[in-house]
């Protein structure tokens, strides 16, 4: 039986680390055991040109602990009024990696997305130009649509027609939690990728509403039945290059989560390599785990893999803490449900 696993150092293709208080709280937490992070640039007021990256990304690298091996991946939010040089030039200036849409509405600080599709053309037809991926918040905003549903409505009426647009765009279908999005990733060329959380790994919406609310398994997109947490722990096990680990961790104080309107979003950054271990162990499939967390990743938005290593070694339950405390306030750490027996050497 496998007790130690070597791994190349993982990356976050998908992480919040909001700002200020909550940032220099949390920031730590990502940094001990990943190499690089794609940071969504949701804020408020939200990421939109290449100056408000550039200010971000020195107050992240002002943050950091010193020592720490870290490289934030900035990110704009595409609206409706983005320039299509502003990011063109950010993009060859090696400060931007890509761009993030939020369809307005379809989740935290996303009142300043997308609208109307047909005036963001030229900024996806430059993007494409130049190789630039597209981060897709995949869910379709429609009062009318079931937020069980929003997902597969959003691959047929918005996704699937500006893929089909935009020949070339490369796009990441962010946290995908259906079959549906699995099965259209698998259906489509390597122009094509989808990052798939640690939550949704693990839990469904039973635990959200079975016995009660539980405010710290709500996430936006929701949890879907079992059924489609079963399709994603097959395609996260796979082996497949287009799916790979992008957390969504998503700080919110617990005042702001344990509400009436709690906030939506998991944050995972404590422990996600104990938790994915413990999962793809379950499947069968530790010998697929560095392509999720590593390699897979990286190849989608051609960067080479980090080259230093980070050990897992298996053993009696970790004992991580239920709260970060943070200048903004205290934040739950995810509680998968069951004991962690992975854990990061230190």
């Amino acid at each position: 039986m496998t007790q130690s696993l070597i791994l190349r150092r993982p990356d976050d293709w998908h992480l919040h680390l909001r700002d200020g208080a909550m940032l220099a709280g949390v920031l730590p937490e990502t940094a001990r055991h990943f190499g690089r992070a794609i940071v969504m640039p949701n804020l408020v007021p939200p990421v939109v040109t290449g100056a408000d990256a550039a200010a971000y990304r020195g107050r992240i690298m002002a943050a950091l602990p010193e020592g720490a091996d870290f490289t934030p991946l900035m990110t704009l939010y595409l609206t409706e009024q983005t320039d299509p040089n502003d990011v063109a030039a950010a993009h060859a200036s090696g400060l931007v990696t890509a761009v993030k849409l939020y369809p307005a509405g379809a989740t935290t600080n996303s009142a300043s997305g997308v609208t109307d599709f047909d005036k963001v053309r030229g900024v996806l037809e430059k993007m494409a130009e130049i190789g630039m991926p597209l981060c897709v918040h995949g869910e379709d905003t429609d009062p009318a649509v079931d937020i069980f549903d929003r997902e597969a409505v959003f691959i047929d009426r918005v996704l699937d027609p500006i893929r089909r647009a935009t020949p070339g765009l490369r796009v990441v279908m962010e946290h995908i939690t259906t079959a549906d999005g699995v099965a259209y990733v698998q259906a489509n060329d390597a122009d094509l990728g989808a990052t798939i959380t640690t939550h949704h790994l693990i839990i469904n919406r039973n635990h959200i509403l079975v016995g009660g609310i539980k405010p710290h398994y709500y996430c936006l997109p929701v949890a879907k039945r079992e059924s489609h947490r079963q399709a994603l722990v097959q395609a996260a096990t796979s082996g497949d290059a287009r799916f790979f680990l992008g957390t969504d961790s998503a700080p919110h104080i617990d005042p702001l989560k344990e509400n009436a309107c709690g906030c939506a979003g998991c944050f995972t950054a404590t422990n996600t390599l104990s938790c994915l271990a413990e999962v793809f162990e379950t499947a069968g499939a530790l010998d697929k785990l560095e392509a999720f967390t590593s390699l897979n990743g990286p190849a989608f938005y051609r960067l080479p893999p980090n080259e230093a290593t980070l050990t897992l070694t298996k053993g009696a339950p970790v004992a991580y803490p239920a709260k970060i405390q943070t200048g903004a306030g205290p934040v739950t750490v995810f509680d998968p449900g069951f004991p962690l027996h992975w854990q990061v050497e230190a």
